[in-house]
């Protein structure tokens, strides 16, 4: 059993930096994934926040795009925040022409479905897959998951009922930045799933 778990950060653009940084600190060897040999290297992925028609475009510059797909596809536990979300998605409303994701997460995604930067907020969320305390959730034109599949496990909801953070499979995504706000739970989680997938 790997009790060091071998995890990437996408670094094609984004808050990679801050990822990078919760990971160690939850004791994982974590290196920077720009190119498909890095990515063969690790034992999962986060898809970190930033703009994903950015991401999506750099990945196929890298040849990126379609490993990711393939790693995703055979199982690689993969956890996305915010723009990392979308790029999960197997659909998205509101792309821009020719944007594509990754998927492999049964869910719609809008972009942007709370506005622009001037529209960001912060909530406490409760996830009893989570545990105590509340979960202080900061979205910064965050997406939203509008549909989601049978087989999606819908883990956090706004007072209003909107989905916000889900799990399939050995997929992890949400609407939020919990690096960001210095919340570890949902990296632990996704560290657990590479450690699960491992054994």
């Amino acid at each position: 059993m790997v009790t060091t778990p071998r995890v990437g950060v996408l670094a094609l653009q984004g808050d990679v930096r801050e990822h990078v940084r919760v990971l160690t600190d939850l004791g994982a060897d974590v290196t920077k994934v720009r190119r498909p040999e890095e990515l063969a290297e690790v034992d999962g992925l986060v898809l970190p926040g930033g703009e994903s028609s950015v991401i999506d475009k750099l990945s196929r510059a890298f040849g990126m795009r379609e490993p990711l797909r393939e790693a995703i596809a055979a199982g690689m536990p993969v956890y996305g925040t915010c723009a990392g979300l979308i790029l999960l998605a197997d659909r998205i409303t509101d792309g821009i022409e020719g944007q594509q994701t990754f998927g492999g997460l049964d869910v719609t995604v809008r972009r942007n479905a709370f506005g622009s930067q001037v529209d960001s907020f912060e909530v406490d969320l409760d996830i009893p897959a989570l545990g105590e305390p509340a979960v202080h959730a900061v979205f910064i034109r965050a997406p939203l998951v509008e549909q989601a599949g049978a087989g999606v496990e819908r883990l956090a909801t706004l007072d209003d009922g909107r989905v916000v953070a889900v799990r399939q499979g050995s997929l992890l995504g949400t609407s939020f930045h919990p690096e960001v706000t210095g919340e570890h739970r949902f990296h632990a989680l996704f560290l657990d799933m590479v450690r699960e997938r491992d054994r």
